[in-house]
């Protein structure tokens, strides 16, 4: 019997940026036991291109994605998400779509690096800090027992992984 992999959605406003790093971060370092995906309460449309460089810079994959609403999530066709996880504080405050299946969620908010304004090494810089937060939470949600875990402990550490630089 195979390992049940567990579908995980990061959620920002824009989703062009924090979600996408996140996504696409737990979708290689969560080593086939997590599906990621990303989305926004009013995405932009486009992945920030700081983004794709750092992704690309540091070979993670790229192709395929974009910044979409997460209205795409809440329809009966989506997959049914097991965590939902914030990244950004505004999208934190919003009122969430209805998930189908009661998914575990989250908030993980970290600083907005497309919102930083100066050099583009500044901003290379803010996005790999961002990037560098992100998969220090990322590697301590993929090395909890959830499946040892009940409920409220689960979401105790889910919580705890979100203050975390």
């Amino acid at each position: 019997m195979s390992e049940k992999v567990y579908n995980v959605l990061f959620l920002c406003t824009g989703n062009s940026a924090r979600s996408i790093l996140a996504e696409v971060q737990l979708n290689v370092f969560g080593r086939g036991k997590f599906k990621a995906f990303s989305a926004g309460s009013y995405p932009n449309g486009t992945v920030n291109p700081f983004a794709i460089d750092f992704l690309q810079s540091n070979g993670f994959p790229t192709e395929g994605l974009r910044s979409k609403s997460w209205n795409e999530f809440a329809v009966e066709s989506a997959p049914v998400m097991d965590y939902v996880i914030t990244v950004c504080d505004q999208a934190a405050g919003e009122q969430c779509p209805y998930w189908p299946g009661q998914p575990m969620s989250a908030h993980w908010g970290v600083p907005d690096p497309a919102a930083v304004e100066g050099t583009d090494d500044q901003k290379r810089r803010a996005f790999r800090d961002t990037a560098a937060i992100m998969r220090r939470r990322i590697e301590m949600f993929t090395a909890l027992p959830a499946a040892s875990l009940d409920r409220l402990s689960l979401k105790s550490k889910l919580d705890e992984i979100g203050k975390t630089a």
